[in-house]
């Protein structure tokens, strides 16, 4: 009898230990992916766009349930603030790699992408940018580093054109914010301007934390430019264009990206009269899933869109298609089936350069009209 117990006991024990075994093997399998804008600060309402982007793919990609080589996959979002600044995007890029996210969706700003990129390098963790622009961004030689939009070495140029034959300008002023993307996107156009013959009259830098430009501005007011160019976010760029209205500047204004905001119009009131703005990808309207993506995006935060959601929103389900295709959700799995990517997203079809840029991409223009931001025209590059 003792004997018939102690078979029964552990025949007991073993079907519970196969039990949890079993539950163990279809428990759904949490996997971090990483987001790094900033959340607060005068950024903050980009920030947040990119992050309801990726929020809103991997709510949906949950709901429809996500197998990985027949484990079950919950992605949990690992948001972090980087206040768009170099030295605190690095920190939380390595609080990022040491939370064990298996890739990210961000920097929002090319100064903070930059720097914080090589932490992801070192830790063979794919990065994907919705919105930084600097051409040294993907030039780096990091196999990790992927981006959603085309470059300022695009976009400046586009710009410098439509100041030529658009505007027919003869004579330009550039500002920048001394950022790398400020910078960059103004040190693009002014070499695409020259070599089309429009002089520049000047180039000034400020910073991405001023807030009074009526020096710089009452000193180019004196050099009649027939347009000027600014290079920096829609923070600075509002009170920019505003002091310029109260300067009675006629100049045309030239804004990149960063600025090309519909809260461009809150920071500078009726003064976006004056303002031409490019998009370094298509414009929403003319993105392939634009108008069901806006409606679900409002649906889900009761609030407007700014640019970059659709864009982080197609690097998360681009990331999970490299699971699916390495049937893997390590990190280094991932990287390594990234090159390979083949995409329709809302955003139209991605794909990737041996560079981690867009094989074909877009540059979109805008104007404002009653404070509301109207497509011009789409430049295919």
């Amino acid at each position: 009898m003792r004997h018939r117990y102690r078979l029964a006991l552990v025949t007991s024990l073993f079907n519970g230990i196969m039990l949890v075994l079993a539950q163990n093997a279809y428990a759904d399998q949490s996997v971090k992916i990483g987001n790094a804008v900033p959340l607060t600060g005068g950024l903050a309402h980009i920030g947040k766009d990119v992050e309801n982007g990726a929020r809103l793919a991997i709510e949906e990609i949950n709901k429809s349930g996500l197998t990985i080589d027949g484990q079950k996959v919950t992605l949990v979002l690992d948001s972090q603030d980087d206040a768009a600044d170099p030295r605190q995007g690095t920190q939380i890029a390595q609080k990022l790699v040491d939370d064990g996210v298996v890739a990210v969706v961000g920097h929002l700003n090319s100064g903070v992408s930059i720097p914080a990129s090589k932490i992801y390098n070192d830790a063979n963790i794919t990065m994907i940018t919705p919105s930084a622009t600097n051409p040294t961004l993907t030039l780096q030689g990091y196999k990790v580093v992927y981006r959603m939009v085309g470059t300022d070495a695009q976009q400046g140029p586009a710009l410098a054109r439509y100041a030529s034959t658009g505007l027919q300008a003869k004579t330009v002023a550039v500002v920048d914010d001394s950022t790398a993307y400020g910078q960059g996107l103004a040190d693009q156009f002014e070499k695409m301007a020259a070599s089309l013959g429009i002089k520049v009259l000047s180039h000034d830098s400020t910073n991405d934390k001023a807030t009074d430009f009526r020096a710089v501005l009452t000193k180019i007011k004196g050099e009649q430019p027939d347009a000027i160019m600014y290079g920096g976010m829609d923070a600075t760029a509002g009170p920019f264009a505003k002091q310029s209205k109260q300067l009675a500047i006629p100049s045309t204004l030239l804004f990149g990206d960063g600025a090309c905001t519909p809260d461009l119009s809150k920071l500078a009131g009726n003064a976006t009269d004056a303002v031409i703005c490019s998009e370094a990808g298509i414009a929403l309207e003319k993105m392939p899933g634009g108008a069901a993506f806006v409606q679900k995006y409002q649906t889900r935060f009761d609030q407007p869109m700014q640019i970059y959601a659709p864009f982080a929103y197609d690097a998360v389900y681009i990331i999970v298609d490299a699971m699916k295709r390495a049937k893997s959700i390590s990190a280094a799995a991932i990287t390594a089936a990234m090159p390979r990517t083949s995409h329709e997203g809302v955003t139209g079809h991605v794909q990737f350069d041996e560079h981690g840029d867009l094989k074909q991409s877009s540059v979109s223009l805008f104007n404002y009209k009653d404070g509301k931001k109207r497509l011009m025209d789409i430049v295919k590059m």
